[in-house]
């Protein structure tokens, strides 16, 4: 007699047909793009949990507490502050160098601690991405919304300090009505860094060494975006000419500079904003920079989802 080749009896039914006509699906399977934002939105609520918990969680072991989230960026505002205001005069163009350069310290942390907190998502929480079923997606978003927490206690300081900065160094800076337009501003930024995280999360869910270079890529990122220096004043010392003129809107458009200076024609009176190319005003290019991050790196997480935590 003719042994069968599948194991399966006579008259036995097709599993697959079994589990089509019941609806079964392969939990590891990767959902439509809309089912996939809709599995996201279901579990909303436990994203912003899982978030206020991990930002609880940062420093319950220090005896200050969430104290920490302003402290420590104060803290390294004072040293650059020191170093390249005080040590190395670097403050040339700039009104009110101490609110121009906490205001960059605050912003760039925003966006630096969300790149490499992406990185670290899918790795740091590979017990959990095994054992359960859940959109991947949830881990770099919660680690964005933990940063979204510690830049909004960030602005709640920054609106004492420029007026402070502003009577000790004569500028005017004030409070203003255009610091009601920090609410947008911290929106655009968030997305942006929702779509950096998401592109980081991928990269670092297949290749962990993503972390050894990230601090000289962060590194290098934090002195071309201006965090404590003029950009146009230094941007149009670049020598010789043909090397700024490619250079220099490289510097101006790259996303670190947009958000900084998006945050400063904001909240301090005496900037001056970049003069960007292509005759795009700031608000336009961090709107790009944010629509093209949020939309490329959400699909560019989304096509490997099935393969996150395995191997």
């Amino acid at each position: 007699m003719p042994s069968s080749t599948t194991g399966e009896q006579p008259g036995e039914p097709d599993p697959a047909e079994l589990a089509a006509r019941y609806g079964l699906a392969r939990t590891t399977a990767r959902p439509s793009l809309l089912g996939y934002l809709q599995q996201l939105w279901q579990r909303r609520d436990f994203i912003r949990a899982y978030s206020s918990a991990r930002a609880t969680a940062q420093y319950s072991a220090s005896r200050l507490g969430q104290l920490w989230q302003i402290v420590t960026p104060l803290l390294n505002a004072g040293v650059y502050f020191i170093l390249f205001g005080v040590l190395l005069q670097l403050d040339r163009g700039i009104a009110n160098f101490p609110a121009y350069l906490v205001t960059g310290v605050f912003a760039f942390t925003f966006m630096q601690r969300s790149l490499n907190n992406g990185a670290k998502a899918i790795g740091d929480n590979l017990a959990l991405v095994r054992a359960l079923h859940f959109p991947r997606a949830m881990l770099p978003l919660s680690s964005v919304f933990v940063e979204l927490r510690q830049i909004m206690i960030s602005m709640c300081a920054l609106f004492l300090i420029i007026p402070l900065t502003g009577i000790i160094k004569g500028t005017g800076d004030t409070i203003m009505w255009s610091w009601l337009l920090i609410v947008p501003v911290v929106g655009l930024h968030m997305l942006f860094n929702i779509g950096i995280s998401l592109v980081m999360a991928r990269i670092g869910a297949v290749s962990q060494d993503i972390n050894q270079l990230l601090p000289v890529l962060t590194r290098i990122w934090f002195y071309s975006s201006g965090v404590f220096y003029n950009i146009k004043y230094f941007g149009e010392r670049i020598e010789p000419d043909w090397l700024q003129a490619i250079l220099f809107p490289i510097i101006k458009l790259n996303p670190g500079a947009v958000f900084l200076d998006l945050y400063r024609t904001v909240l301090i009176e005496s900037h001056e904003p970049l003069n960007l190319p292509l005759g795009l005003n700031v608000w336009e290019a961090a709107t790009g920079w944010a629509v093209l991050f949020l939309v490329g790196g959400f699909l560019f997480f989304w096509r490997k989802e099935e393969v996150y935590g395995r191997g």
